[in-house]
């Protein structure tokens, strides 16, 4: 009588399958966190400001209310285009100083 058999056998290769899953998502995520590092590290570099995330968020702040801004020209509203694209690009070059 055998006791590594059959069952062993099927352990084995489901062990090997779990593996190899495990193994290409950690790759694609690693791969993928490295590239958005990678991207904020070049973001900020450029913009000379800090790589914190409260600086990311004040800049995407500050994107939107510049976005804001051009879409109430767009919509033919000149005071609220004025007053959100100054203050968009207030807190982007208070960000940036």
């Amino acid at each position: 009588m055998q006791a590594n058999g059959f069952f062993d056998d099927i352990g084995e290769t489901i062990g090997e399958a779990i593996r190899v899953v495990v193994e290409f998502l950690l790759g694609i995520f690693t791969n993928l966190f490295s590239a958005f590092d990678d991207f904020v590290d070049g973001l900020t570099r450029s913009l000379g400001i800090n790589d914190s995330f409260l600086s990311i968020v004040v800049l995407v702040i500050g994107l939107f209310f510049l976005w804001g801004g051009f879409r109430a020209f767009f919509r033919g509203s000149l005071i609220g285009g004025i007053i959100r694209t100054l203050v968009g690009l207030f807190i982007l070059s208070w960000l940036m100083m």
